[in-house]
């Protein structure tokens, strides 16, 4: 089986942060049918996680010359922030992409990656 990780690049914290309980229970609703869809198809769901809010995030990057710089919240040059990902097993990557359909439903984007092998 190939590996997939789904990303959900794009999602608002601020959005998710005013959400009603209902309202945050139809997005886990359509994840959950998402898995279901999956494993009609032959695949299934490895591992994943809701990720916390970026503004508990700490990124280290290269700084001025070799010393690491370690800085709290999201990376910012970025616009988006990443709320959370699936990791997926499947040999049928046309009904991957089929299942994830009903994801953007609930997420204004998502993205669908091969994880690399050695």
């Amino acid at each position: 089986m190939t590996d997939y990780v789904i990303l959900f690049p794009a999602d608002r914290e601020d959005e998710w942060d005013r959400a009603t309980e209902a309202e945050r229970q139809a997005i886990y609703d359509t994840d959950a049918e998402f898995g279901r869809l999956l494993e009609e198809r032959g695949g299934r769901i490895t591992g994943g996680a809701e990720l916390a809010s970026a503004t508990r995030a700490h990124v280290v990057r290269r700084g001025a010359g070799e010393q690491p710089v370690v800085t709290d919240g999201p990376y910012a040059e970025s616009a988006e922030q990443l709320s959370g990902f699936y990791l997926v097993s499947t040999d049928d990557e046309d009904g991957l992409l089929e299942a994830a359909r009903v994801l953007v439903r609930s997420h204004p984007a998502v993205e669908i990656r091969v994880v690399a092998t050695s």
